[in-house]
């Protein structure tokens, strides 16, 4: 007679030990925080529950995991991400989450109530060989610290009294030879990237958009991916001449060779590159071509505020933009009345 064999007693799996059945088998895990919105990593033991090793192997888990506070820099950031997420453009979030990726990295697991002003200067002084990156950063941290105060994650503001770089000129206009150069010298899709860039005053993000079917009584309707504002551009007589040599096609004007659509990152690399061995071109950027348009809206007699209902441009930028070009008009509007008040002996001179 075969002899009964005796079931083994049931174990009650401690807390943050969960068994996963798979073909037959059974594996058990250990979790800190599972189920939670800040679990800590998944560690496996390889022991049956019943065997004394299972119990070692455990406590050597609780050793090494941990569980990710609410309050951590990396989880606070990424609540903030994930609301931005629902508010801007992918090209803004994609900017917020490079610059908070930084953050992340220098102080990704500590208390976010810890960090003051004075660790965001450090990082900052850190970045002084880039500004542009170092203000942005500053920028992206002051709306998060906000934010993360009223959801009452830190008790102060992180960046109170830190001061951005000053402005070294940013994106230069180009010059009317560095137009008269590229249009000489620049071909095919790069070309039409460039006449669009010049003509419309658009923001990247818009230009690699725009198509045929945008055209609305002789300009584009474009709604702005930054900003969300509706703009009308006029399509001026240059850029009218230039496009009626282009394909009368679906989609957006610029494609790749192999037909896909541009976006705004891959269209400045593949312009980059085109404008290499240009040497005349070599200080110029995409993004200072909306800065030329601007000026030369402003020297056909535009106002401020007509520059901006075309361009979508804060009528500060606007401002800021035409501030050389409107000092240059005023020299020389003064140097021909002084010319007019002079002697015909001083004009001998």
């Amino acid at each position: 007679m075969l002899r009964k064999q005796r079931q083994r007693a049931a174990v009650v799996l401690p807390k943050g030990v969960h068994k996963v059945t798979s073909r037959g088998h059974e594996y058990y895990y250990f979790q800190a925080g599972r189920g939670t919105t800040a679990p800590g990593p998944r560690i496996r033991i390889n022991y049956d529950p019943q065997t004394p090793e299972f119990w070692a192997a455990l406590m050597d888990a609780q050793g090494k995991s941990s569980v990710q506070k609410a309050n951590t820099v990396n989880f606070v950031i990424d609540q903030y991400l994930a609301v931005m997420a629902t508010t801007v453009s992918k090209m803004t979030l994609y900017h917020y989450r490079r610059s908070l990726d930084l953050a992340k990295r220098a102080w990704g697991d500590l208390p976010i109530d810890g960090i003051r002003p004075a660790h965001v200067k450090e990082l900052m002084e850190g970045l002084a060989s880039t500004p542009a990156k170092a203000n942005h950063f500053l920028s992206t941290m002051k709306s998060m610290s906000g934010w993360a105060r009223v959801k009452d994650y830190t008790t102060q503001s992180m960046t109170e009294g830190v001061r951005a770089y000053k402005a070294t000129g940013g994106h230069k206009p180009w010059t009317d030879v560095q137009i008269a150069i590229a249009q000489t010298k620049l071909s095919g899709t790069v070309r039409k990237g460039f006449m669009l860039y010049l003509y419309t005053g658009q923001r990247g993000s818009d230009i690699v958009r725009l198509g045929w079917t945008d055209i609305d009584e002789g300009g584009f309707n474009v709604k702005q991916a930054k900003t969300g504002v509706d703009v009308w551009c006029p399509i001026v007589a240059e850029l009218a001449a230039e496009m009626a040599s282009w394909e009368k096609a679906p989609g957006p004007f610029l494609r790749q060779s192999n037909g896909e659509a541009y976006d705004r990152r891959l269209f400045w690399k593949h312009f980059t590159e085109a404008i290499e061995d240009i040497p005349e071109l070599d200080d110029v950027t995409l993004h200072g071509l909306r800065c030329t348009a601007v000026i030369r809206l402003r020297r056909a007699g535009l106002s401020v505020g007509q520059i901006g209902d075309i361009v979508g441009m804060s009528l500060g930028t606007i401002t800021r933009y035409c501030r050389f070009a409107d000092r240059k008009s005023g020299g020389k509007a003064a140097l021909i009345k002084l010319n007019d008040h002079r002697t015909p002996k001083e004009q001998k001179l």
